[in-house]
């Protein structure tokens, strides 16, 4: 077997989720006067609240409204998160990875009701093995500490991250693992490429025979 581990992204991976926060990050900035373009939101989903605000609209920003921007998303998303749906495939892939006797970890930087509640959208609390969430550090994505952690509680080996967005890569490739990447959270396929994902494929249900 090529890998003993595998961590998988849950927002924009497993959960068509992405867009919907890039919605909820918009109206949290006009709440405190701010304007950011939709699609410059989009470039960085996938990379932690504590890292956008900053990178979106400057330190000035993050120092004057950063704590208020990210209460106001989260109410946001709350409202929209009815509207989350799982991705064709992302249960089965969970399956197929867990039949093959490997361990799997969902690794998100999401809060930790956000995470439950997409563990329960893709019924996969007793399928497996662990998970994260961005309580379990101090710095998310494109940070390694998100990965290292979910490495950790696979138990070590040699794991692979399965991810949507350029930092998921960056942040597995920071910790020292290799990432495929799928295209279903909106990045291009070069980007992902570029940013070093050794394989790019159109959806979950192509995952599991790159890593199996």
């Amino acid at each position: 077997m090529k890998y003993e581990a595998v961590i998988l992204d849950i927002d924009g991976t497993l959960v068509d989720s992405n867009y919907q926060h890039v919605i909820a990050w918009q109206r949290a900035f006009r709440d405190s006067d701010v304007e950011v373009p939709a699609w410059r939101i989009h470039r960085t989903v996938g990379m932690g609240g504590d890292q956008m605000i900053e990178k979106l609209a400057g330190q000035h920003v993050e120092d004057q409204f950063g704590d208020a921007i990210r209460d106001a998303e989260k109410e946001h998303y709350e409202q929209l998160l009815p509207e989350v749906a799982p991705l064709e495939g992302a249960r089965q892939l969970i399956v197929d990875l867990k039949d093959a006797g490997l361990t799997v970890i969902l690794a998100s930087s999401a809060k930790e009701e956000e995470v439950e509640h997409y563990v329960d959208l893709l019924d996969a609390g007793d399928i497996c093995d662990g998970r994260t969430s961005s309580g379990d550090v101090d710095a998310t994505k494109p940070e390694p500490d998100l990965i290292e952690v979910a490495v950790e509680k696979a138990g070590g080996g040699k794991a692979i991250m399965v991810g949507d967005s350029v930092w998921d890569v960056e942040s597995a490739k920071r910790a020292g693992i290799e990432t495929v990447a799928v295209l279903c959270g909106g990045f291009g396929k070069a980007e992902l490429e570029d940013a070093g994902a050794i394989t790019v494929v159109e959806s979950v249900d192509q995952v599991a025979r790159q890593v199996i």
